[in-house]
């Protein structure tokens, strides 16, 4: 079942816990303001190892899809930001429904992802496997959906495949509760600091 939580600060003021949708963005969010910037996109996509190319594009097509849907009522900003606390509403069709409206993380939905479509190993998902999912889960008429949808599996499929083409469940889980990033990117400066060591 899906769940939040909250917490109590020193002057007795309820603090809202992140949602797991929250946390999965707020890795981008460089400074920690609450606004993510086409140039913290992209910061944040070469810190899990992404290429110029990808972070670019990455970047500019995350926030200008998404900027809008984030400030709702606000007039549309020539900078992009994405509002961390307003991400649910960029919800977008054609997913898996793992975040409920809320932004809550579905335990349910996540399992049936894997009973569905990770056949070939019940604990992670090819290539062709992902491609089923993808087309399982478009909706009518739904192009931007799917586009964001296609875009995100597959940039999560191109980085994080281990060596036999499979995309771990483990991996999968850890987008979702917000923790796959922040891994990313100690591995990848972890790797830094060796290469450097043994130089």
């Amino acid at each position: 079942m899906a769940s939040s939580s909250s917490s109590v600060d020193e002057e007795g003021i309820e603090k809202k816990e992140p949602t797991p949708l929250e946390k999965h963005v707020m890795f981008f969010d460089i400074n920690k303001d609450g606004l993510i910037y086409p140039w913290e996109t992209y910061k944040g996509f070469r810190k899990i190892g992404s290429g110029v190319l990808l972070s670019t594009v990455a970047s500019i097509f995350i926030n200008v899809g998404l900027s809008g849907k984030t400030r709702p009522g606000k007039w549309p900003s020539p900078l992009f930001p994405i509002e961390v606390k307003n991400i649910k509403f960029a919800k977008h069709g054609s997913d898996s429904d793992i975040y409920d409206t809320e932004g809550r993380f579905v335990p349910e939905k996540f399992e049936e992802l894997f009973k569905k479509h990770g056949r070939t190993n019940a604990n992670a998902l090819t290539a062709t496997e992902l491609d089923e999912l993808l087309k399982a889960n478009k909706q009518p008429k739904d192009f931007a959906g799917h586009i964001a949808a296609k875009s995100e599996w597959k940039i999560l499929y191109l980085l994080c495949k281990d060596e036999h083409g499979l995309l771990p469940k483990e991996t999968v889980r850890s987008v979702y509760d917000g923790s796959l990033f922040e891994q990313m990117a100690q591995e990848k400066q972890s790797k830094k600091h060796r290469g450097k060591s043994s130089s």
